[in-house]
């Protein structure tokens, strides 16, 4: 697969957000070992865990990742060249700023963290400045979430359903998105790879 350009309508993101579930940590550890280490938009991970014990994906992921890697607190501002890591329990949402928010509200699709929520709040504070990748995943989590970023005008990317461990999430995703980008998970590291070399006068169509 060669060079994968963004369509002439997305702009540069200010944030880049990471949606998956059951088969997702293989997919974000190929992504954060493909970014360098000054890589500039923020990149938000959030993948479904266990809601009663503490997350280990941290320490999955932190010898993969060049960037700063934490788990965010609410009100904390975006910063560049980090990569924040969704707290289990809480939802991840995002306030104008544009800064973390984190609630105790009930669980959306039996999930919280909701892929939904964080996409969802993104798409109204970033508008089309906002990128959503959604990958493997065993529930339709996401799927709403990753339209209103496309409907918002931000770019949208998911994993293909045949190659993805657990299929259902990105073809769910598919369904109601089914003008997005579809590539492997090492295209979404090529892909990725470009975001912060964007430059709107001279962007071209998506081959």
């Amino acid at each position: 697969m060669g060079t994968v350009m963004p369509p002439v309508q997305w702009q540069a993101p200010e944030a880049i957000l990471v949606g998956g579930s059951a088969g997702a940590i293989e997919v974000v550890s190929l992504l954060l070992e493909a970014l360098p280490a000054d890589f500039a938009p923020p990149v938000v991970v959030l993948i479904h865990l266990p809601r009663h014990r503490p997350s280990a994906l941290d320490g999955a992921l932190r010898g993969k990742c060049r960037l700063a890697l934490r788990e965010p607190v609410d009100k904390e501002p975006l910063a560049r060249s980090t990569v924040y890591l969704a707290p289990p329990g809480y939802h991840l949402l995002m306030d104008p700023g544009p800064s973390f928010a984190l609630s105790v509200d009930e669980p959306v699709n039996f999930s919280r963290p909701s892929i939904d929520v964080l996409f969802e709040s993104a798409a109204d504070v970033l508008g089309p400045r906002c990128a959503g990748v959604l990958v493997s995943g065993a529930n339709p989590d996401g799927a709403h979430g990753l339209h209103a970023i496309q409907e918002a005008g931000g770019a949208v990317v998911i994993q293909d359903p045949e190659e993805a461990a657990q299929g259902a999430m990105p073809a769910a995703a598919l369904a109601l998105c089914p003008n997005a980008l579809v590539l492997s998970a090492k295209g979404i590291c090529r892909w990725v790879q470009q975001l912060s070399a964007w430059q709107t006068p001279n962007r071209r169509s998506a081959t």
